[in-house]
C-alpha cells in the first residue's frame, strides 16, 4: 500500500485544524459572543494549543469572521435568494431561523460587540459578496438597479420580518401569551405583511409550492413602485 507523502499528510493535517477550530470556534461564538469567547476553550474543544488560533487566524476577531463566511456560505446553499414573491422569502427566513438559531446568534452578538463602528475595510470582502448577490438577484425582478438603496432597505425589512420574532421571542410571549407557540400563524401574517409591504409586479409568475406561503385569496398582484 502506497504510503502518503509528508507534504500531503501535513496539507491535510493543516486543514484538520482549521475545521476543528471553526467547529469549535462556531459553538463558542453563538454561547458567548465575541467579548466573552474563551480562545483557550475553543483550542481545548478543537483538541489543539491555542497558539493554532493565531496562527491560522491570526486573532479571535478574524476567527469570527471565519466563522460567519462559513456560516453564510452554508446558509447560501440552503436558502434561496429573495425573489418577486417576498412573501415566500420571508417565509423561508422565518423557518430556517428558528430551525437554525445558531447564524442569529452570532450576528446579534456581533451587533453587540461592534454596533455600527466597524470600519468598511474591515469587512471581509467573501461576505459584502454574499450580500452583494442577493441585491443583485432581488433588483431585476423588482425593476431597479442592484445600486438603487430602495432594493438594500427592501432586503433589510424583508429580513427584519422573518428574524425579528425569532430573535426576541420573549416578546411573542408577552404579546401573545400561549398563541406565541403558534408558529404556522406567525408565518401566515408575515408573508401577508411583506405582500402588502411589497406587491408583485404584475409579470412576475405565480408562487408554486409550499401552500402554507399561497397568497392569500383577494390578495391583488399590483405593480410595485
Amino acid at each position: 500500500m502506497p504510503k502518503t507523502p509528508p507534504s500531503t499528510a501535513r496539507r491535510d493535517s493543516t486543514e484538520a485544524t482549521r475545521e476543528a477550530l471553526l467547529a469549535a470556534a462556531r459553538t463558542e461564538f453563538a454561547a458567548y459572543g465575541i467579548a466573552g469567547a474563551r480562545v483557550d476553550r475553543i483550542a481545548k474543544e478543537a483538541g489543539v494549543n491555542k497558539e493554532r488560533i493565531y496562527g491560522h487566524f491570526g486573532s479571535k476577531e478574524k476567527l469570527f469572521d471565519a466563522v460567519m463566511g462559513r456560516v453564510l456560505e452554508e446558509l447560501a446553499q440552503i436558502l434561496s435568494k429573495p425573489d418577486a414573491d417576498v412573501g415566500a422569502y420571508v417565509a423561508r427566513v422565518y423557518d430556517h431561523h428558528r430551525q437554525n438559531p445558531e447564524l442569529l446568534r452570532l450576528m446579534l452578538w456581533e451587533s453587540l460587540h461592534y454596533g455600527g463602528a466597524r470600519a468598511d475595510d474591515a469587512i471581509p470582502e467573501k461576505r459584502r459578496a454574499h450580500y452583494r448577490a442577493k441585491l443583485e438577484h432581488l433588483a431585476p425582478q423588482i425593476g431597479r438597479s442592484a445600486d438603487d438603496p430602495e432594493v438594500g432597505r427592501m432586503l433589510i425589512t424583508l429580513c427584519g420580518l422573518g428574524l425579528w420574532p425569532v430573535a426576541v421571542p420573549q416578546m411573542g410571549r408577552l404579546l401573545l401569551g400561549d398563541r406565541a407557540d403558534d408558529v404556522d400563524g406567525m408565518r401566515e401574517h408575515l408573508v401577508a405583511a411583506a405582500r402588502a409591504a411589497f406587491p408583485e409586479p404584475e409579470s412576475a409568475p405565480e408562487p408554486e409550492g409550499d401552500p402554507r406561503v399561497s397568497r392569500p385569496s383577494g390578495t391583488p398582484a399590483t405593480s410595485g413602485s
